[in-house]
């Protein structure tokens, strides 16, 4: 599908782009060429391939959620810099 000068400007208007009447005969063959490549992938039978979301298959990397103990208190306290009453001691953040 080979585009007109008029429809390359039309679409440097639409995307806000200033083209000189240089660029727009080089733009004019390069987005005719881009448009016959899709026209190219456009004549390719598809209607025997099922419609997909998904290339490959999906499967959860994540392993099976698990209940286990915790960590002791003071063990999980024993490398805060500050503690107090069995909690981490921050610095305020708000006034």
């Amino acid at each position: 599908m080979a585009l007109t000068a008029e429809e390359v400007r039309h679409i440097a208007t639409l995307a806000r782009v200033a083209v000189s009447p240089e660029e727009v005969e080089r733009l004019r063959v390069q987005l005719s060429g881009i448009l016959e490549h899709f026209q190219v992938l456009n004549d390719i039978d598809t209607s025997n391939v099922p419609p997909t979301a998904q290339a490959l298959d999906l499967h959860s990397v994540q392993r099976p959620d698990e209940v286990q103990p915790s960590l002791p208190r003071a063990e999980a306290l024993r490398n805060a810099p500050r503690t107090e009453d069995g909690y981490i001691r921050v610095r305020a953040v708000l006034d």
